[in-house]
């Protein structure tokens, strides 16, 4: 029982003074990040990054949904057994496929 108050203790002594000594480090890693994020060639990549966000990255999410949606409904469409079913979706689900990797190049 004494070894594990004096464990306890020592865990307590050890997480207090390694937290004072771990924020101030934490801070200096911080401050070195903010300089380095406010430089202007990362700013100006980050311009890029936003702009491709903001036009091609929007159209893949776009051209998946309507890929699904033309799935579905080739699917709700076709007549007969449940393995033409699968293979008319099958199609359908490549020639989505293929339309999302346009989109994505």
């Amino acid at each position: 029982m004494r070894g594990k108050i004096g464990l306890v203790i020592g865990l307590g002594v050890g997480y207090v003074l390694g937290t004072r000594a771990g924020r101030a480090r934490y801070e200096q890693i911080k401050k070195q990040a903010e300089k380095v994020w406010e430089l202007d060639p990362v700013q100006a990549q980050v311009g890029k990054v936003k702009d491709f966000a903001q036009t091609s990255a929007m159209a893949v999410p776009r051209v998946a949904w309507a890929g699904l949606v033309k799935v579905v409904q080739t699917v709700s469409e076709t007549k007969g057994t449940a393995g033409d079913k699968v293979d008319a979706a099958t199609r359908e689900a490549a020639d989505a496929a293929d339309d999302v990797k346009k989109a994505a190049g």
